[in-house]
């Protein structure tokens, strides 16, 4: 198992909602930038970024195609980012990744995949009827 692991993926219709977590097993959690990437099939080269969160949690941005319908939040106390996601699509179908970013207290949070050094290994999500 590698330092971030992440959990809360399923199957899911159309309109539901799912909860994914990630728990980061390292140390100084509380100091760095988070997010939430996801893969669709056929992109296996792209990870594109859905959700991001800063150190301190005050700086949040989330993806056009999701915005209004998912909610990141982190618990410094815990190790652990959430993504609460509802409205779920059919386009929503995605391996879903967490990742963080190693550049220690920063309010700015990347969208670029390149930026995050540290990744989970992912938690399928099925959105179909």
């Amino acid at each position: 198992q590698g330092r971030l692991v992440e959990s809360g993926g399923g199957l899911v219709q159309p309109g539901g909602s799912l909860r994914l977590s990630c728990v980061d097993s390292g140390r100084f959690f509380s100091t760095y930038t988070m997010g939430w990437f996801r893969q669709t099939p056929g992109k296996e080269k792209e990870r594109d970024f859905v959700a991001g969160i800063s150190w301190r949690g005050d700086n949040k941005r989330y993806a056009d195609s999701v915005k209004g319908r998912v909610t990141i939040s982190r618990d410094n106390d815990k190790n652990t980012i959430t993504l609460q996601m509802s409205s779920l699509k059919p386009e929503d179908t995605a391996v879903y990744y967490c990742a963080l970013d190693l550049s220690q207290g920063q309010p700015i949070v990347p969208v670029w995949s390149g930026d995050y050094d540290y990744w989970g290994q992912g938690t399928q999500v099925t959105v179909s009827s």
